[in-house]
């Protein structure tokens, strides 16, 4: 077992890759009472095109497979669901979705072991019939006609179809009524035995182990399957250019609301774990550092009644897509977004506010050890971080390594006005 220590935070990570390929994280805590356990697949909403082990033909599955396996995952074939046996526990047992992993999780501070026994349990007994997968397209078409109604959800989406022309992740994670409708039990066995396969799956612990017991706590729980080949996964190419620059729509919203979006390139396919890192941690401080609480356009903007509060500032990216969102409420987004292009010219023109830097790049890092203090937070971390081909202490360790001139750098590469687009959703 390999043990991965980081002296800045005083915590060890324990990483095992078992026979079967199921890579398997421990973080231990103290003395901590909370437990937390992610166990996750990579496979999410993007993954809609692959070649599976051992296969030959192309597989082309409708959108929003990934989310409605998720669903299902739960039933079992004596007629329970292990959401219920879960809760019954006394567990806060849960499982999502998201663009590139599906996780199952539960968070306890007792019952540990009898909850993961549920959990590794339904993991690996997927059930399907064609009742139960025609009775789940009812309630899976009410979610998605809910995520249809919500201006939070539209606005975030229009942002990312005006960015992106071909890439899947401008798919709905649920996918659409029409797409689910093609979804049959068939579908759903040959996603499950292609991306449930231990060699594409992680585990994460944190709480209080002992890593060496834990370790074979889970291999006693597992069953028999051999890891299979690759997968290999089919993404159509993405134009570097972005779709269109705004989109608008009327909605019940109080105050419009509105994302800006800056569509970034991918990082290069032999770009180190290390430099993708840097770039994140340069990017966040950029954004603080533009629009953030302490920026002097913050003020301006709240000041004169432009923005309600504080947006919510994100680079999001995976080995298939990147790009920057700023969502925000405002009685004129247009003008916000005009601004902040101008306050991204002059930050542009002149050298970099060396003392506001240090201090964003402080707050920062300070957010990145408080992320320690939460089993919750951790296990989310490293799962969300694996899948990206990251380990989560390298935002601890290099985190030194983005300077002022480094962090200009990713100024003029990445805040660009051509790759700027703006979504925003108006009162009816």
């Amino acid at each position: 077992m390999q043990i991965i220590e980081n002296s800045k935070v005083k915590e060890k990570l324990y990483i095992e890759k078992l026979e079967n390929g199921l890579t398997v994280m421990i973080i231990p805590k103290v003395n901590i009472q909370k437990k937390y356990m992610i166990w996750a697949t990579n496979f999410g909403s993007i993954d809609n095109k692959f070649i599976a082990p051992n296969e030959k033909e192309e597989t082309v599955i409708p959108d929003g497979v990934a989310h409605f396996l998720e669903h299902k995952m739960f039933e079992q074939p004596n007629g329970t669901n292990s959401l219920d046996t879960l809760t019954a526990l006394g567990v806060n047992a849960n499982a999502y979705t998201s663009t590139d992993h599906t996780s199952y999780l539960f968070e306890c501070t007792d019952n540990f072991y009898p909850a993961l026994d549920e959990l590794m349990d339904y993991v690996q007994t997927p059930y399907f019939t064609d009742e139960n997968v025609e009775k789940e397209k009812g309630i899976i078409g009410q979610e998605i006609k809910m995520y249809d109604d919500y201006p939070q959800w539209e606005v975030y989406m229009n942002a990312i179809r005006n960015m992106y022309k071909n890439s899947p992740i401008t798919i709905d994670i649920a996918g659409s009524i029409e797409s689910i409708s093609k979804i049959n039990k068939e579908v759903l066995y040959k996603c499950y035995n292609t991306f449930y396969n231990p060699s594409n799956m992680v585990m994460c612990f944190a709480g209080d182990f002992e890593p060496e017991k834990l370790l074979e706590d889970v291999k006693k729980r597992l069953k028999p399957i051999e890891k299979h080949g690759e997968i290999k996964r089919i993404y159509p190419e993405e134009p570097q250019e972005i779709v269109k620059e705004e989109t608008t729509k009327q909605m019940e919203v109080s105050m419009p609301i509105f994302v800006i979006g800056i569509k970034d390139s991918l990082n290069d396919k032999n770009c180190s774990s290390s430099s993708i890192v840097k770039k994140h941690i340069a990017i966040e401080i950029l954004l603080n550092m533009l629009i953030g609480k302490s920026s002097k356009l913050y003020k301006e903007l709240y000041e004169s009644e432009l923005i309600t509060g504080e947006p919510y500032l994100e680079y999001e990216f995976s080995k298939q897509y990147a790009h920057i969102a700023i969502t925000g409420q405002s009685n004129n987004p247009k003008e916000v977004l005009k601004k902040l292009q101008e306050e991204i010219q002059n930050m542009k023109n002149k050298e970099i506010d060396i003392e506001h830097f240090k201090r964003i790049k402080n707050m920062i890092y300070g957010n990145y050890v408080k992320e320690y203090d939460d089993v919750a937070e951790i296990c989310r971390m490293f799962i969300a971080d694996y899948m990206k081909g990251i380990n989560s202490f390298e935002y601890i360790e290099d985190y030194q390594q983005v300077t002022p001139e480094y962090t200009k750098q990713v100024l003029d590469e990445v805040f660009r006005k051509e790759k700027t687009v703006i979504s925003i959703v108006e009162k009816n």
